[in-house]
């Protein structure tokens, strides 16, 4: 899985993106962000605020509940806003 990281998620991970193998027992968005902010100060200050980060599974908008696999493409960005 490659997970992509935007704007200020990506300055507080550290990182543009990795490639991480899905731990057993992930199966949806949600529980990867469980999972990536338990990883460290870093991740879990990105994470804090869950509300204010948008998600993309495989270049579609995607919330908590949906369902990802190995292979998949999940990018964490924050809000879009236009004028």
């Amino acid at each position: 899985m490659t997970v992509l990281y935007f704007a200020w998620l990506r300055e507080q991970v550290g990182a543009r993106s990795e490639t991480l193998v899905l731990p057993d027992g992930v199966a949806t968005v949600g529980q990867l962000i469980d999972v990536l902010a338990a990883r460290g100060a870093g991740f879990a200050t990105a994470f804090q605020k869950r509300a204010s980060i948008r998600c993309a599974v495989n270049q579609e908008f995607a919330d908590p509940g949906q369902r990802i696999q190995p292979g998949d493409e999940v990018a964490f960005f924050p809000p879009v806003t236009g004028g």
